[in-house]
Parts: C-alpha cells; structure tokens; sequence
C-alpha cells in the first residue's frame, strides 16, 4: 500500500469514528430527553423551568469541572490490561443527574470529556474517552431516571443497580463490537497485540469474547459498584442539594 492510500484510510478511519461517535452521543441525549418527557408526563413535573435554568447550569458547570479533575486520578486494575484504568468520574454526573434529571447527568459527561481533552489530551486516539462518555452515561442515565419515578434513598440504589446493570452490558457490547476493533485501528496496535495483553494478565484471555468477559465486564461492574457504594455514603449529605434543586410541579 503506497503512502498516499495509507494516508487515505487513515483519514476516511478518522472520519468515519467521527461520525459515528456524533450520532451515538447524539441517540444518547434524545433518549435522556425522551426519559425526561415521560417522567414529567407521569410524575407531574418539569426538569427545565424558567426558576431552574441558572442552578442548572452552575451544577451542570461545576461538576463539569470535578468530574474532570477526578479523571486525572486513574487506577490501573489487575485482571485487565494496563489501558484499563478505574477513575470515578462518574460521581458528580450522577449526583447532578439525581438533582437536573437524565439530560444534566449527559451534559456533565461530555463536557468533562471536552475539559479532560483539553487538559490533558488522549493517550487512547480518543476512543477511551468516547467510551468513558458512552459508558458513564449508561450508568448515569438510566440511574437517574428511576429515582425520578419515586425520589427516594430506596428508589436511588434500585436506579443505580439499574444503571451498573446497563454500564456493564452497554461496556461488553461497545467493547467487543466496536471499541476494541476501532481502538486497535486508530491507536495502530493490532488485536493480537491487545488480546496478548490481556493475556498476560489473566492466562484464559484468548479471544476479544474472553477479553470482554474477564475484563471488561468485571471491570465495569467493580466500577459501578464502587461509585454506587461512594454516592450512597454521601447520600445524606448530598441530599439537601438535591431536595433542593427546586424543580418545578406543573399546575393541574
């Protein structure tokens, strides 16, 4: 293959992830919004009324601000490769989607995204922190959706199973279908190489399927327990915050 074409497909390579990862965070906010409208359907509420729009931002702002700072604190895991690393990014997004609703909880994903970038550049051609957006919102989303249903310290924990629950399915798909084959395109290092280095950690790794299965998912399920079990401590104190956030019951 001549320069020119290599040149080429990695252009059309670099696109083409472009493109998709717009869509799918694109697919993301409609559902958060979509979750949104059902809960003040059902609930009789409003997530974004005229008295909320500045606490909401300032949140949305500040936990931004945190959850990116909190990337920069990365802990390497020892039955996955060294590209797998925990951080708890995920605890100001959920604590603002439990007081904003399902749609704050994506914007502070993304924007920490933006702000990490920025601060620190990528290390994984982008694709770690696409994932870190897509996965974190599969928590983040639908943990917050159910504690709208009936906000209650009871109704939190169900969401957040519910949300550790579709992290770790949304991880092992994304990983095994497109994340992983597109990281090892971008990134230029072949599969071979990434199963290989699961391997060398976990003796059974031979296969991208034996990868998800003894890396990703209990990676993710560590995760989401360990964010569940922190947000849950500081539950009482984050409490007021979120009785606070005044959103809004529509006159009947």
């Amino acid at each position: 293959m001549t320069d020119y074409a290599k040149l080429w497909e990695t252009v059309k390579g670099n696109v083409t992830f472009i493109v998709i990862s717009v869509l799918i965070i694109a697919a993301v906010y409609l559902a958060a919004f979509g979750l949104e409208k059902l809960i003040e359907k059902k609930c009789n509420m409003r997530f974004n009324s005229e008295r909320t729009k500045v606490n909401r931002l300032v949140v949305i702002a500040l936990f931004s601000a945190l959850s990116a700072v909190l990337m920069f604190f990365e802990f390497p895991v020892w039955f996955a490769p060294s590209f797998y690393e925990l951080d708890f990014s995920e605890i100001p997004a959920l604590v603002g989607a439990f007081m904003f609703g399902p749609t704050a909880g994506v914007a502070i994903e993304g924007i920490k995204i933006l702000l990490k970038i920025v601060l620190k550049g990528t290390t994984t051609a982008f694709v770690g922190d696409f994932a870190n957006f897509i996965i974190g919102c599969a928590m983040v989303v639908p943990a917050s959706a159910v504690y709208f249903t009936k906000k209650s310290r009871k109704s939190a924990l169900v969401g957040m199973i519910t949300g550790g629950l579709f992290m770790t399915l949304a991880g092992s798909f994304m990983n095994g279908f497109y994340l992983l084959p597109k990281f090892s395109e971008l990134f230029g290092l072949p599969m071979e190489t990434i199963i290989a280095m699961g391997h060398k950690v976990n003796g059974s790794i031979n296969s991208v399927f034996s990868l998800v299965a003894l890396a990703v998912v209990p990676f993710n399920i560590l995760k989401s327990v360990i964010v569940a079990v922190i947000t849950l401590v500081l539950y009482k104190y984050i409490s007021n915050l979120i009785k606070g956030q005044h959103i809004s019951v529509k006159n009947s």
